[in-house]
């Protein structure tokens, strides 16, 4: 027995609205992608980058799609009206809008509940419903194409391909475009202005006989009004006693340069996370760990005619070493980082020789050796945990010459039910070098010096009269305070095994909780 052709419903569509609906595929598609994306940058200041944080946004895109998927196949099979739908695409332009907006009053809201649980409540309020409402497209359109069930799977594939391909073009665009040159918000507010214009193209068009334009333009200004205020209040900020002169987004978080009034010192930070600070007029570092990490490369070695930095910061620490005649190699992870640092910061790239590459990548590939190597890349609240690993370390290792030394900065918790991090990085390290030794300055920096050595001793003492006078006492204290972990309260990282992010999350979570609360003050003494 023949089974009938049946029928998707409504009357043929036109060849340019059938080319309009793939385009709307095609424009969803790379939404979705810049907001899952964009998401977890716009949140990272407040609650980091860990693996919590994407975890969050990365598990809130998949159930917002899941829902958005179900409702539209179900809207559709009752009415194939294609109004609902733009109405859809609409009111996620307007939510998203809304979400320039409220992200930092929501972010901050969600710092008094744990990490995992905070970053899950934040993602899921701010991007739930946008994502879920740009899902309903696929199921939609496939309905709405299809004339008979012959066609079926020529219309779910075309559809697929429309809207991955626009998916694709969208986290290309997001990850090399957008990000880097534009702030967030405006990165955000832009998504939405074009999903605005999406769903005007089909009201004004082929829709403008179905749908009153007054609820659409009421629509799309509250979604520019928003988005426009969020916006406007996304922008460097004065205060009384301070100033930001510069903000600058990146691939690797928001980039601002403070200027404290009355004072000679200029702070550095990176999502909030201070990553120096420095006197113009003195032309040096204010931090402790600045001349730590000089002054123990130094210390420990005979020599340090070559030296290779992993991680610019903003330049002070590479710069000590050439002006004393060393030749240093620089690897950054981050070029947005080395204007910055040349305008602010004294940074003179032609005494260096920079490259713009990942740290344990440039450490695998090369040959040359070194007197010494500086770790100190900090991504969000710590090393990326790919540099702090058996093999990390063994590579490292392989570029150091003959009594050299891998110094190296961390921030971690040395309490016993928070040691993790200090305890595995020195059980790690001992199975790569011979020896080790864990300096501690009041402010919670530890710095490990590891070296094939049979014993680490001062070979050149530190010149404290060489140190900034607000931080010569800490770097006083820091010198003479050495380190025992417990290494029952460790493993040996491996690339394999290395789960850094989940023991440490606490100690992550409190100084995030404290430099978002930081912030918060310092742009409530500013008005903000």
């Amino acid at each position: 027995m023949k089974h009938p052709r049946a029928t998707a419903g409504a009357a043929p569509l036109s060849s340019g609205l059938r080319r309009y609906l793939y385009f709307t595929a095609s424009v969803t598609g790379a939404a979705i992608m810049i907001v899952e994306i964009l998401g977890a940058k716009m949140l990272a200041p407040f609650v980091g980058t860990s693996h919590f944080v994407w975890t969050a946004q990365i598990a809130v895109t998949l159930v917002a799609l899941a829902a958005g998927y179900y409702a539209g196949g179900r809207l559709v099979d009752r009415s194939q009206r294609l109004g609902r739908l733009y109405w859809a695409i609409l009111c996620a332009a307007i939510y998203l809008g809304f979400t320039v907006l409220v992200v930092e009053p929501v972010a901050n809201g969600c710092l008094d509940f744990k990490l995992a649980i905070g970053s899950l409540l934040a993602s899921a309020f701010l991007f739930f419903v946008p994502l879920a409402l740009l899902a309903i497209v696929a199921p939609y359109f496939v309905r709405v194409l299809t004339v008979a069930v012959a066609g079926v799977g020529g219309n779910v594939g075309r559809l697929t391909a429309i809207s991955t391909l626009g998916s694709f073009a969208g986290t290309i665009l997001i990850g090399y475009v957008l990000i880097p040159f534009l702030p967030n918000s405006i990165t955000m507010y832009g998504t939405a202005a074009a999903l605005m214009a999406l769903a005007a193209g089909y009201f004004f068009g082929w829709g403008r006989k179905q749908t009153s334009p007054v609820p659409v333009v009421i629509g799309i200004f509250l979604g520019l009004l928003f988005g426009g205020i969020g916006v406007a209040r996304d922008r460097p900020t004065h205060a009384k006693n301070w100033q930001e002169v510069r903000r600058a987004n990146s691939n690797f978080g928001r980039l601002q340069v403070i200027s404290v009034r009355n004072d000679t010192r200029r702070y550095f930070l990176n999502d909030y996370l201070v990553q120096n600070t420095y006197d113009p007029i003195a032309k040096d570092s204010t931090s402790t760990f600045t001349f730590m990490l000089h002054g123990l490369a130094r210390g420990y070695t005979t020599k340090t005619e070559d030296v290779l930095c992993i991680g610019l910061g903003v330049g002070i620490v590479p710069m000590k070493f050439a002006r004393e005649g060393t030749r240093v190699d620089v690897v950054e992870i981050n070029p947005a980082v080395v204007p910055v640092a040349e305008q602010f910061f004294d940074l003179e790239p032609a005494r260096l020789k920079l490259t713009i590459d990942d740290g344990r990548h440039f450490v695998n590939r090369g040959a040359k050796r070194y007197d010494a190597i500086i770790l100190d890349a900090f991504l969000g609240d710590s090393s990326p945990s790919h540099l702090m690993s058996r093999e990390a370390f063994a590579a490292m290792r392989r570029r150091l010459r003959p009594g050299g030394v891998l110094v190296m900065n961390i921030f971690a918790d040395m309490k016993s039910e928070n040691d993790f991090f200090a305890a595995s990085l020195d059980k790690t390290l001992k199975a790569v070098f011979r020896s080790v030794l864990i300096h501690v300055a009041p402010d919670g920096n530890m710095f490990f010096v590891a070296s094939d050595q049979s014993e680490l001793e001062l070979r050149n003492r530190p010149n404290l009269a060489e140190v900034h006078e607000k931080c010569r006492e800490e770097v006083r204290d820091a010198w003479a305070t050495i380190l025992k972990t417990n290494p029952d309260h460790g493993i040996v990282l491996t690339d394999d095994y290395n789960p850094l992010e989940y023991y440490d999350a606490a100690n992550r979570e409190r100084i995030r909780r404290q430099l978002a609360m930081n912030m918060r003050r310092i742009e409530a003494d500013a008005g903000h």
